[in-house]
């Protein structure tokens, strides 16, 4: 496995060694040893999430305020543009985000500490996201940053509006969200 630095510190892509024949393919997507020897990331998972959705779906920017949560994505069908966004008020890097697309086809991975919010637009007809988390769900810490907060401004591919659920349309900008300290 590749670990590439991105502009945030603690978030990384990962790219897998991909082995490929006429049968097809077969990675590693994870494996505790390498995460913790090779990569240095020691995150312990303690569940998996499976989403589909539709072209021009968004979904995000969540977080948790209760059990935050780290996050390991990757795409199993179709591609998504996947963002991540520091809420870590004591960070030099709070406010800032990054994207980067994943894909079935590219096979990379986004590592997101907890201290985060995370959301990720469908750029191909349907896409299938998993992910593993670092901690439970927590429906009463569970909290939504507006998509398109003009402070954030994010550089989403879409040219036409997204297709949101009502938690999404009613998330907060940053400035009045509930984050951690």
């Amino acid at each position: 496995m590749k670990l590439i630095s991105t502009e945030i510190s603690d978030v990384y892509l990962i790219e897998p060694q991909v082995f490929t024949d006429s049968r097809g393919f077969f990675f590693e997507s994870y494996n505790q040893q390498k995460f913790t020897d090779e990569l240095g990331i020691t995150a312990d998972f303690v569940q998996d999430n499976h989403s589909a959705s539709q072209k021009n779906v968004l979904r995000g920017l969540h977080y948790q305020i209760i059990q935050p949560q780290g996050k390991l994505v990757r795409v199993v069908v179709g591609t998504i543009f996947d963002v991540a966004v520091d809420i870590r008020k004591s960070s030099p890097t709070f406010g800032q985000w990054i994207g980067y697309e994943l894909s079935a086809e590219n096979k990379r991975q986004l590592w997101i500490p907890a201290g985060f919010a995370h959301g990720f637009l469908v750029i191909s007809q349907v896409a299938e996201v998993i992910y593993k988390t670092t901690d439970y769900y927590a429906p009463g810490g569970d909290r939504t940053i507006l998509w398109n907060d003009p402070d954030l401004a994010i550089d989403w591919p879409i040219k036409e509006p997204p297709i949101l659920s009502a938690k999404d349309t009613n998330g907060q900008p940053l400035k009045s969200a509930q984050i951690y300290e």
